[in-house]
């Protein structure tokens, strides 16, 4: 089964074009360390909490959009082998990352089920 790096974030709704932008820049870098698809979703839908939700999650912040990401590998040394090339790769340093990263959240979950 594969493995995917999920991403949640807080994006200005006034950046969507540049998140767009940056996320076709990054696809041919991921693909290239091995990635299988990028997918990058902006919040639609995403109501307020009580205890939990997304908005909460990333301390969304007024004019902003929650977005929600993933890459799918075709396991997890692939991924980590990925992130550790990514680190020292210039081209990841030139790129423009328009969203808050320190409200950025991700991990990494092992596929169970695929429909």
């Amino acid at each position: 089964m594969a493995y995917v790096t999920g991403f949640l974030t807080p994006v200005a709704a006034e950046n969507r074009e540049r998140y767009i932008a940056s996320a076709r820049v990054s696809w041919p870098l991921f693909r290239e360390f091995g990635a299988l698809e990028q997918v990058e979703n902006w919040g639609v839908d995403v109501p307020d909490g009580q205890h939990t939700s997304f908005p909460m999650a990333v301390k969304l912040e007024p004019g902003e959009v929650v977005v929600l990401a993933w890459l799918k590998w075709p396991d997890k040394a692939t991924a980590d082998a990925a992130w550790e090339k990514m680190q020292s790769d210039p081209r990841m340093k030139d790129m423009d990352m328009p969203f808050d990263g320190k409200r950025m959240m991700w991990g990494g979950f092992e596929t169970v089920f695929e429909g």
